[in-house]
């Protein structure tokens, strides 16, 4: 469990805050538009969703009822002793092909949101809070929502062991397009919610830090 909540935490760290950095700087480049919007977290959760995959398939193994493994350790020791060290990478196409575009999804809509909603009001802590819980939720369920048959994908490939267009074409032949639905409510509350937490408090965290400088009180 900590092996998982570290590695979802520093996950999510490292893609919302690199990707404001990035777009920052690539701005200070001069390249602006859907470039600058998108390539940072293209980049940046490519590099974490490969860093992070060994995690993710020990996660995923243990959670198979008839898996005998409790613990994320064991099962990368029997990944690894039964089936190799690339197989801690298996998915991994899956993974990178379902994660990152849910974030892109999730910070577009969340700089899309941005600029849309009405400003909060000055020095009304309740509207600041409100319009960035608007901003986070909707950037959650939208990151969730597009890329649910990407997790299902992925999820039936650490199954079965099959490749990705395999598998693709095992849950075509045995559910057809519904596929694409499966889990989908239990999979936007698993991945909305921890993603809209996580725009809505770095929002605060980063008013709280503003009003800080700017008055010398969070009050």
């Amino acid at each position: 469990m900590v092996a998982t909540i570290g590695g979802m935490s520093w996950a999510r760290g490292a893609i919302f805050y690199g990707s404001d950095a990035g777009k920052i700087m690539l701005k200070d480049m001069n390249v602006y538009g859907p470039i600058a919007q998108m390539l940072p977290p293209l980049v940046i959760g490519t590099v974490v969703q490969v860093a992070n995959m060994p995690i993710v398939r020990a996660t995923i193994t243990i959670q198979d009822p008839s898996c005998e493994l409790t613990s994320v350790r064991a099962a990368l020791v029997d990944i690894y002793k039964t089936k190799g060290f690339y197989a801690l990478y298996h998915g991994c196409s899956a993974a990178v092909m379902k994660t990152v575009p849910k974030y892109m999804a999730a910070i577009w809509v969340k700089d899309y949101m941005e600029e849309v909603l009405p400003a909060a009001e000055p020095n009304n802590k309740g509207s600041e809070l409100i319009r960035s819980a608007i901003k986070s939720v909707t950037a959650g369920i939208a990151g969730a929502v597009l890329t649910n048959p990407l997790d299902v994908l992925r999820n039936e490939m650490f199954k079965t062991d099959l490749p990705m267009t395999a598998t693709f074409q095992k849950l075509m032949k045995e559910q057809g397009w519904a596929f694409m639905a499966r889990g989908v409510t239990s999979n936007t509350t698993a991945v909305a919610v921890p993603i809209a937490m996580t725009i809505f408090f770095t929002d605060y965290f980063i008013a709280f830090k503003n009003r800080y400088h700017e008055t010398g009180s969070v009050f």
